[in-house]
């Protein structure tokens, strides 16, 4: 069943900014799209994060291509190896929450974007040096946690790779590929679990098309801001 008009198009409308703003910056998909659809009501929690995650995996698809080279594959294994078992994780907790406690859902969620939307505020000063692998690995399972809660895997790898002494088009691969890691994860446990339901994934599938546009737009024609 699709669903009303008065739900579809503010969400797909929603999904547009996020992807474009995620296409330009590398981060923000995620707290856009879940901030705006979960305080207009459009939809649950657990349903938002499952569409984001949907949706990040087409947007990576797109914006990876020919910026691939910008990766160092040792930096993204470490990264990863901290994501995996975090991603699960938080589905986890979310479904134990999700049956348990709903109402602390909400307050973690509202934490969540309140200290993603101070770490965007705050820039981090740039570090002369990579960062040790281990640090690449706690921050890895930090986001990889809250991705799998929420889909909203950005704040803590925000600050980590945004303070290392790299271009912003390496930076922006970087966090687009390890979305894509965790949003695979994520889509691939929850599916597994068999919680991916009709609605979610006919939700996924209308704003497949608004995704991909969305990011050659902002691959194409970024905003006329200074780096």
């Amino acid at each position: 069943m699709i669903p009303d008009y008065s739900i579809l198009l503010p969400f797909v409308c929603v999904v547009a900014v996020g992807v474009y703003f995620n296409t330009v910056t590398g981060f923000g998909l995620a707290m856009i799209i879940m901030a705006l659809a979960n305080g207009m009501g459009l939809a649950s929690v657990a349903d938002l994060a499952s569409i984001i995650s949907m949706v990040t995996l087409v947007n990576s698809a797109v914006a990876l291509k020919g910026n691939m080279h910008h990766l160092d594959w040792r930096i993204a294994r470490r990264v990863i190896l901290g994501v995996l078992p975090a991603s699960i994780l938080g589905v986890l907790v979310l479904d134990y929450l999700s049956e348990a406690a709903a109402d602390i859902v909400q307050v973690l969620l509202g934490a969540v974007v309140i200290y993603g939307g101070m770490n965007f505020a705050w820039q981090p000063e740039p570090l002369k040096q990579v960062s040790k692998p281990a640090s690449f690995i706690s921050f890895g399972f930090l986001g990889g946690f809250i991705g799998g809660m929420f889909g909203i895997p950005g704040p803590p790898l925000i600050f980590q790779f945004y303070r290392q002494p790299w271009s912003l088009p390496q930076i922006r691969s970087y966090l687009i590929l390890i979305f894509a890691v965790i949003a695979g994860t994520r889509n691939v446990f929850v599916g597994w679990q068999g919680e991916l339901s009709p609605e979610v994934l006919l939700m996924s599938a209308l704003c497949f098309p608004v995704a991909a546009v969305a990011t050659m737009v902002g691959r194409r024609y970024p905003p006329p801001l200074s780096q």
